[in-house]
């Protein structure tokens, strides 16, 4: 598991684009459910996997065959990320006609993955891949002058702290 893509958002598009195979995403999974497997035994160590998933699941899951497991990891996303691949991303999902239990199961890992990005704060690499604006990567912030301008600059400007009194630490 030591040659995983990096957790960022050209990964989940990855996954949901079918670019990562199925392998890649369990291994992903695993990695951030914290399973690793110890070569020097030939044993999975599960001492950073949470009891929850230990006590179910002493061994890693295939979360692509296996749909209890794919439930459980559906219920462990916390409610107010269960969208994250649609309000953030804007994945409209699969058509109809077009997607099965593995394209379901997928999508399924990669919102369980964008969600542990969001809630874990990882940095993410700058990309210009579609979906970077929720992380502040896609828009720059406007540069407004500093409030201190001691020749009287803001005077004619059309700025946010035009008319604000500042003390007199800041003038």
């Amino acid at each position: 598991m030591s040659n995983l893509p990096p957790l960022n958002i050209e990964t989940i598009w990855a996954i949901l684009d079918e670019k990562l195979d199925d392998a890649t995403v369990n291994q992903l999974l695993w990695h951030y459910l914290g399973y690793r497997y110890d070569s020097s035994t030939a044993q999975w160590d599960t001492s950073q996997v949470t009891p929850e998933w230990q006590n179910e699941y002493p061994q890693p899951p295939d979360f692509i065959e296996s749909r209890p497991a794919t439930v459980k990891l559906t219920r462990s996303i916390p409610a107010e990320n269960k969208q994250m691949l649609k309000e953030k991303l804007g994945f409209k999902g699969y058509k109809i006609g077009e997607f099965g239990p593995r394209q379901t199961r997928r999508a399924t890992a990669a919102n369980w993955l964008l969600s542990y990005l969001q809630q874990t704060n990882d940095k993410i690499k700058n990309s210009t891949h579609k979906g970077m604006e929720f992380l502040g990567m896609g828009k720059k912030l406007p540069v407004w002058p500093m409030p201190y301008a001691p020749s009287g600059a803001l005077s004619n400007l059309d700025h946010p702290l035009k008319g604000i009194e500042f003390p007199a630490a800041f003038n």
